[in-house]
């Protein structure tokens, strides 16, 4: 067993963890893969939130089918990073946050923290204000009286945890059904042009230049999120894992990876479909379609969206539009919680910790309300600028990722990343550090 493993300082999410069991060694393919199937979705659910929307829809209005290629690149990446998350919480019996305080001093430890929290915050900017738009979309209500409600989010998740996580998965599972059969059902309306969609899956030089690397990055940095990497390699310890039977250990990453890449599949397929809307609805239309409200009201305007344009399909679009926000928030304040115990070693009690964490995320979303108040296409901008964020801070939590699954010290020689998977990694995040510079260096000049 590897030697950070002894070194843990309390259990990730104690609350839940080893709380599911395995199923028995002989059990068939698919009663394994129900039984882990759960965590796979929680992380999903950070792949396809009003971040996404926001990033996948304003791409498709402004430059058509150009940034499918990015949507597949990302989703690719996600699916190595997340089983690179899966494989250390289920190999070491730790998350990242744990792990990467423990070769930390407590000072970096702390500002670890700090980057981790401002992710968090990042992520809930757009979560946050997607929910508040959807609810002023909904039932008119004002976005600032929609943001102070989401906080009620922590109560709920606290009701949700006493009835099971296996309910919260089954809940959250159930949304992100209902996002993809919406979108799924709008976009065969609106009829896209597959030859270019065709063609859009293959990378071109246009994603680079300015403006278009802008928004390349926002859908980067809105698909492959650092707190995902956090919130993966801890609930997947709701598994009770015999860790000491190598053969249970494999079992359960085998299932892991199987759960999250398909439910990392659907993702794709809904952020392809938000892509997809916002290209064959809008694109070349000369309007401007950057806001939910925008294309909430084109999607009941036949003038603009053609003749598939209804009060249906706009209720439709906000109903799943908060249910994405409803859905990320819920994953939102758990890698709150994981983040604070993991860097900062800090104990509280259960509600106490979740109110800190949801308080801390919440409170930039209302001054940011308050300062431009109904501006809703300062309110998007400011979505797609938390996402460009996200990307910044990615880096900075892969390195220690790709460094501890590729150490055969900590992983152990059965569980390291094989060598293609360790240069594949070390190369992404390379490269994806070389665009962030660049789009630093665009947004200051």
């Amino acid at each position: 067993m590897s030697g950070i493993l002894r070194a843990a300082n309390g259990r990730s999410l104690e609350e839940i963890n080893s709380t599911i069991p395995m199923p028995p060694k002989d059990a068939s393919f698919w009663r394994n893969l129900a039984r882990f199937s759960g965590p796979g979705a929680l992380v999903a659910v950070g792949y396809m939130d009003p971040g996404n929307w926001v990033t996948s829809i304003g791409g498709g209005s402004r430059y058509g089918y150009l940034l499918l290629s990015v949507v597949l690149l990302s989703s690719l990446v996600a699916m190595l990073l997340q089983h690179f998350s899966a494989k250390l919480g289920i190999v070491t019996g730790l998350d990242l946050a744990q792990a990467t305080r423990l070769h930390t001093s407590k000072r970096m430890g702390v500002a670890l923290w700090v980057v981790a929290e401002l992710a968090i915050m990042a992520t809930e900017v757009a979560e946050v204000l997607g929910s508040a738009i959807a609810l002023h979309l909904l039932f008119g209500l004002p976005i600032l009286v929609g943001v102070l409600l989401t906080v009620l989010d922590v109560l709920l998740l606290l009701l949700l945890l006493r009835i099971g996580f296996r309910k919260i998965e089954a809940i959250v599972a159930t949304l992100i059904l209902t996002i993809v059969l919406v979108f799924a059902y709008e976009v065969a309306l609106a009829n896209p042009d597959f030859a270019a969609i065709a063609a859009g899956f293959i990378p071109q030089a246009e994603v680079l230049e300015p403006g278009r690397l802008t928004m390349a990055l926002g859908i980067i940095g809105a698909t492959v999120m650092p707190h995902n990497l956090y919130l993966h390699s801890s609930i997947v310890q709701s598994r009770a894992v015999d860790r000491s039977d190598p053969g249970e250990v494999k079992r359960a990453l085998r299932f892991a990876t199987w759960d999250s890449n398909l439910q990392l599949g659907a993702a794709f397929f809904v952020n392809c479909l938000l892509l997809l809307l916002g290209a064959a609805l809008f694109y070349g239309a000369g309007d401007d379609f950057s806001t939910f409200t925008a294309v909430y009201d084109a999607l009941q305007n036949p003038s603009l969206s053609g003749a598939i344009a209804s009060p249906v399909l706009s209720t439709l679009f906000a109903v799943a539009l908060l249910a994405s926000g409803q859905n990320a928030t819920i994953t939102g304040t758990l890698t709150g919680q994981i983040v604070m115990e993991g860097f900062l070693r800090v104990r509280l009690p259960m509600w106490l910790r979740r109110l800190i964490t949801r308080t801390l995320a919440v409170i930039p979303v209302i001054i940011l309300t308050v300062k431009y108040g109904g501006d809703e296409v300062m309110l998007d901008n400011i979505m797609i600028y938390s996402q460009v964020f996200l990307s910044l801070a990615l880096p900075i939590s892969m390195i220690p990722l790709v460094w501890f699954t590729s150490s055969r010290k900590i992983m152990g020689d059965a569980f390291a990343n094989p060598r293609w998977a360790a240069i594949a990694g070390w190369i992404i995040t390379a490269v994806l550090t070389a665009l962030n510079f660049q789009l630093v260096l665009e947004l200051l000049v």
